[in-house]
């Protein structure tokens, strides 16, 4: 197969701005993770979006963290971290993580894994891991991470999803409409 000539027509296109990008990409649905991690005995996490599987062998999963957050670095210097997947009602728990203000762990029930990152409580699956290598990609940090151990929670609930800036699909719920600054619009995960 060859390449078609060049059209003379054709006039350069200036890239999407943010804002543009953000609206046209929000309508891909993802799911939600919080990814939880532990540094100096604190526990620290972030709301995450972009996760996916990668390689059946080696059991391996992506996520991806701004370099400008807060716990991502910690998670990193760490080496292990847990990508809890929230279900549908969890808003609270996504708000919480999703933010770049405020104590994540003050009055919130968690256990310590055996792999030493913090497990939130009430999600469908954690996935427990290793930190294997780490891309820069424009303002993130692409992670590929090694699965030691996989913990179904809860079977019965539905997962969270995210799509064009809200919670679900019901885009007629104004409860899962969000905020110009919460979640997401505006603040820094990771």
């Amino acid at each position: 197969m060859t390449a078609a000539p060049a059209d003379p027509e054709f006039t350069e296109v200036a890239p999407p701005t943010p804002a543009e990008f953000r609206r046209a990409l929000g309508m891909f649905a993802s799911g939600v993770t919080v990814v939880t991690g532990l540094d100096d005995g604190e526990p620290v996490g972030f709301a995450c979006q972009s996760f996916a599987s990668v390689s059946l062998e080696p059991p391996m999963v992506l996520f991806c963290a701004d370099h400008r957050g807060r716990a991502w670095p910690r998670i990193r210097r760490s080496g292990r971290f847990c990508v809890n997947v929230l279900g549908e009602e969890q808003v609270d728990l996504c708000g919480r993580f999703g933010s770049s203000k405020g104590a994540k762990f003050a009055g919130l029930d968690w256990d310590l894994s055996r792999w030493g990152t913090p497990s939130l409580r009430g999600v469908l699956l954690r996935v427990h891991g290793e930190v294997r290598d780490v891309h820069v990609a424009g303002d993130h940090d692409v992670v590929i991470g090694h699965v030691h151990e996989l913990e179904p929670v809860v079977t019965e609930q539905r997962p969270m999803l995210f799509f064009r800036g809200r919670f679900g699909v019901d885009q007629d719920d104004p409860a899962t409409a969000l905020g110009p600054n919460l979640w997401g619009w505006g603040d820094h995960w990771g």
